[in-house]
């Protein structure tokens, strides 16, 4: 169980030294610290998560500097809570443990935020209407599908021998030429006759 701290790269925050001896004190076995060659990618905030082991203690000076929103705040409580890990929020006064900071009783809160994804699922789950999902299917109309169908039909016969003016008689189609575009457009290859 091991007690990691983070402190990201803010070059205009001017505590992060008082933050950094105050994780030491706290007894940080590993300090993990944002470079300034990394940007906004927070490289070293994925590494900490993913070597994060349950049980462990987390320690950052704002919730703020480690998650940016509502949305990853809700993930990442959620996260320590599937892992078992106590957070500390030195400047916010959060301790998951309920033994820093014993004004403030926020194991309780955090947990039923954490829990907010998973019951904001099920309550959409249980509401959702059975023909939201086919909202984005492409409907022909009568008129569409008789001109696919024709079109088919007109390619089918070429590939199978027809002559030009058969396909033309059968497709019902006005001009010659309309029976060339439609093959042309299913990207068929004409076999042209050399005279």
């Amino acid at each position: 169980m091991a007690i990691i701290g983070y402190l990201p790269y803010l070059p205009k925050y001017a505590e992060g030294a008082a933050d950094r001896k105050w994780m030491e004190d706290f007894g940080c076995d590993r300090i993990v610290e944002e470079k300034p060659e990394e940007g906004t990618y927070r490289m070293g905030w994925d590494t900490l998560l993913a070597s994060i082991g349950k049980g462990d203690t987390l320690v950052v000076s704002k919730l703020a500097h480690a998650v940016k929103g509502a949305r990853q705040l809700s993930f990442f409580l959620e996260f320590c809570r599937i892992k078992s890990v106590r957070l500390v929020a030195l400047h916010d006064g959060i301790d998951s443990g309920n033994e820093l900071f014993p004004e403030t009783q926020t194991s309780d809160l955090l947990r039923v935020i954490a829990q907010l994804p998973e019951e904001a699922n099920a309550v959409r789950k249980m509401t959702s209407q059975p023909g939201r999902w086919t909202k984005g299917t492409k409907v022909l109309s009568q008129a569409a599908y008789g001109r696919v169908e024709r079109n088919k039909r007109v390619v089918n016969m070429y590939k199978s021998g027809y002559t030009i003016d058969d396909i033309w008689k059968t497709s019902g189609f006005r001009s010659r030429s309309s029976v060339f575009r439609v093959l042309k457009d299913a990207g068929v290859e004409l076999k042209r006759k050399k005279r």
